[in-house]
């Protein structure tokens, strides 16, 4: 795309935010929750149901949001080749960082020691022997999940994999049909536009589901769980932003001179929306439009972004780390180097298209300390009371790595406009919330195509 058109967009009329009203309410909503959730704590316990609710009316437009994205993305590029470069550049970037946030968990764990002293009660053992039950999975069940029993079971199975895979061969389909496919384009364009239109109108209800998910989880926890376990929360938070604004923020300066500050306080409005939540899976179809109007090609997006979602799992390898090692040290029984390195490897594998999923890493801990350690399952009830609250570091870390590496993995397949994404990072180029698409602007790249 050239500088001048470049600078159409960016001389474009603002329209006026309304929705700067809606997350001011959101912010409101999770203050009052607390609120709430101290004050009478069996009524906000009883809450949980309409946060739920919310996550379910995201959860239920994020596969309509993959699949016309992608589809798009591939459909309108002349070369097969360029989205599996994409895809191999992305798989390869996020097996690095998971090594890194590994080896930074094994650190500062062995380094604090969170779980010396603790006692565990018969009741927690329950706790961990039921988690335990539920994150047990194959390598075999996770490749056969991938695939859908219909091609358009994907769309509704609530498998983001299988949309994944899905929408991959129809793109390509598309792209191998031609002239002769333009037309099943145009019609999946006009179904994108009337996604994110219903999208934009769910997101009116955010106050609400903040309000009930902030308000039941306080209600639930209480605070003298939280007391009693403030050293693994405190060491948890610190270490995801250790990787975040040390690891990832150098990355992404060294690499495309993008401050990381600049691109997180972009995506504000995500980030409220996923401490509310506890779910980075409620802010993806947001993640993808907003990648979108920073300037990153639809098929980079389309690509990197849910496979990131399943792929790159950076707070989710930070958690898994530090709470195996703070249950081996609450159990007396510390793991050495070499257990440490083989059980967080087999936890990478199995977390994987959980990291969307509030308490999925509580699972998948469970899980992987029944196949590897089964002395330490009982082990996973210390940690039950405050997994929610470290979910939203996770939650956090994973979306934020996932939107870096949308960055850099467009700089790096030279799909990224780099002009456009200063304008939209200095402000210049506001996102529209009222239907999340900057027709304009992707009708202008298409064109340069």
């Amino acid at each position: 795309m050239s500088d001048h058109s470049t600078a159409a967009s960016t001389d474009a009329p603002r329209k006026k935010d309304k929705t700067h009203y809606l997350y001011l309410a959101v912010i409101a909503a999770v203050v009052l929750g607390i609120i709430v959730g101290f004050a009478a704590p069996e009524f906000a316990a009883s809450l949980k149901w309409i946060g739920e609710a919310f996550v379910a009316l995201i959860k239920m437009m994020i596969q309509p949001v993959i699949f016309c994205t992608l589809v798009l993305g591939i459909g309108s590029v002349r070369s097969a080749a360029s989205v599996g470069k994409v895809g191999g550049l992305a798989l390869g970037y996020f097996l690095t960082m998971s090594t890194f946030a590994l080896a930074i968990g094994l650190v500062v764990g062995n380094i604090l020691k969170p779980g010396e002293g603790l006692q565990l009660s018969d009741e927690l053992r329950g706790a961990g022997a039921e988690a335990a039950s539920e994150g047990h999975a194959s390598t075999t069940d996770f490749v056969i999940g991938i695939i859908p029993d219909s091609l358009l079971s994907a769309l509704t199975s609530g498998e983001v994999l299988q949309t994944l895979l899905v929408a991959l061969l129809t793109g390509f389909a598309l792209q191998a049909m031609g002239r002769s496919g333009e037309p099943i384009l145009r019609g999946i364009e006009h179904l994108q536009r009337l996604v994110f239109r219903i999208l934009a109108m769910i997101m009116w209800a955010a106050p609400v589901g903040a309000f009930g998910a902030i308000a039941a989880v306080v209600g639930e926890t209480g605070v003298d769980a939280l007391k009693s376990l403030a050293t693994i929360m405190l060491g948890f938070y610190a270490t995801c932003a250790i990787f975040v604004f040390g690891v990832l923020g150098a990355l992404l300066k060294i690499t495309t001179g993008v401050s990381i500050f600049s691109l997180l306080r972009y995506l504000a409005r995500e980030f409220l929306l996923i401490v509310s939540t506890s779910s980075s899976e409620s802010a993806l179809p947001r993640l993808i439009a907003k990648m979108e109007h920073a300037g990153v090609a639809q098929t980079t997006v389309g690509v990197v972004v849910p496979t990131g979602y399943s792929f790159n799992l950076d707070g989710t390898a930070i958690y898994l780390t530090m709470a195996s090692l703070f249950i081996a040290e609450a159990m007396g029984n510390p793991l050495s180097l070499g257990e440490q390195i083989s059980l967080l490897l087999f936890m990478i594998i199995a977390s994987k298209g959980a990291a969307g999923v509030t308490g999925a890493g509580l699972a998948t801990l469970a899980g992987g300390l029944q196949s590897h350690r089964p002395d330490l399952v009982d082990g996973v009830g210390l940690i039950v009371g405050i997994d929610r609250f470290m979910s939203e570091a996770r939650a956090l870390t994973n979306f934020a790595g996932n939107s870096v590496a949308t960055v850099l993995i467009g700089h790096w397949t030279g799909t990224l406009d780099r002009p456009r994404l200063d304008a939209v990072l200095a402000g210049e180029v506001p996102f529209d919330e009222s239907d999340m698409l900057d027709e304009e602007y992707v009708e202008q790249k298409y064109a340069a195509h």
